[in-house]
């Protein structure tokens, strides 16, 4: 649907919002207001992991043979939930080189982290190690895997935004989890919701996020999807069709220059198969119970659907950086 310019006028409990700043390279995060850690989402140091899920150096760790870590020969003893699809969703990225030929363009020392890339580890994976692994397959630790066409593609760098770490507490997910269309939402209808939000002098809330968009059970496919409620569609899709993104995965560990780059959300694959998760997967919003701004906020954007204004989410993202351009496209 083509755009058009808002006439919706931003509730009046937002008169006093974050100052309207030419927008610069994001460098840090913001302070966190909320705890990210009060949803249902899986810690995110193996200290504050529940007992079940530690790694057992009795049980779980695999044996070392000459002081070399040796990966387990059967992960379906590690993960008996975990689908076949999953065991088998093995990265071919298993070299340095593979990694090495992530990183291209004249900024190439910015390939993965918004500051500098020797803020953030990035491994390749073992060989036949699934996308469901986690520390008890790997020696104890810390690390989460992500999808290599979301650094070149999606444009994604860490660290995460506090609104994104945030909503994937919220939804308990991984960051592998999402599909990748769906972390073009990340960057669009969560990176442009952010992006527009931030031009238009309004706060970001995962609250109202949530009551625009939902995430998909996702069945027996296994990775998870966003999509707009109808009647509350705002920003128009990334792109109709992701391909070409399987199998191409690495490993990224936090160290001492950015020692929190793995806190505030799930690092691991979420069992979400089990009936208990699929119940509580989806978790519309409903504003009577929000907060005064955040229902205004929700009441808000439900007028500018309601006026079939749809704002180009390939076009926010390309022009981030760029106000003249934003001003064009969003109004």
């Amino acid at each position: 649907m083509a755009h058009t310019k808002s006439t919706a006028n931003p509730p009046s409990s937002s008169r006093n919002p974050p100052p309207k700043t030419r927008r610069v390279a994001p460098g840090a995060n913001p302070p966190s207001t909320r705890n990210p850690s009060r949803a249902s989402g899986a810690p995110s140091t193996q200290a504050e992991r529940p007992a079940s899920s530690q790694a057992n150096p009795a049980q779980a760790t695999p044996p070392l043979a000459g002081g070399a870590f040796l990966p387990p020969q059967d992960y379906k003893e590690f993960y008996p939930w975990a689908t076949p699809t999953l065991l088998k969703e093995t990265s071919s990225i298993n070299t340095e080189l593979g990694v090495h030929r992530l990183r291209k363009g004249d900024q190439s020392d910015l390939s993965f982290h918004k500051e500098h890339d020797s803020k953030v580890t990035v491994l390749p994976c073992l060989p036949g190690e699934p996308i469901c692994a986690d520390d008890k397959a790997n020696n104890g630790g810390l690390f989460c895997f992500i999808y290599a066409t979301l650094f070149k593609r999606v444009k994604l760098r860490l660290p995460f935004t506090h609104f994104e770490r945030e909503l994937l507490t919220e939804l308990n997910i991984a960051p592998a989890q999402l599909h990748p269309n769906t972390w073009a939402f990340m960057r669009a209808f969560v990176r442009a919701f952010q992006i527009l939000c931030a031009h238009l002098g309004l706060p970001a809330s995962v609250d109202v996020f949530l009551f625009l968009f939902e995430a998909k059970n996702p069945g027996d496919r296994p990775w998870v999807s966003l999509n707009g409620f109808a009647g509350r569609s705002i920003l128009s899709i990334f792109q109709q069709s992701y391909k070409d993104w399987k199998g191409k995965f690495v490993k990224v560990r936090q160290n001492e220059q950015d020692p929190s780059l793995l806190d505030g959300f799930p690092l691991y694959w979420v069992n979400k198969g089990s009936k208990d998760s699929k119940e509580s997967f989806r978790r519309p919003r409903s504003p009577g119970n929000m907060g005064e701004l955040d229902k205004d906020l929700c009441l808000f954007w439900k007028s500018v659907a309601a006026a079939n204004i749809t704002f180009p989410t390939a076009s926010i993202i390309t022009f981030e950086f760029l106000e003249d351009q934003l001003e064009a496209h969003i109004g």
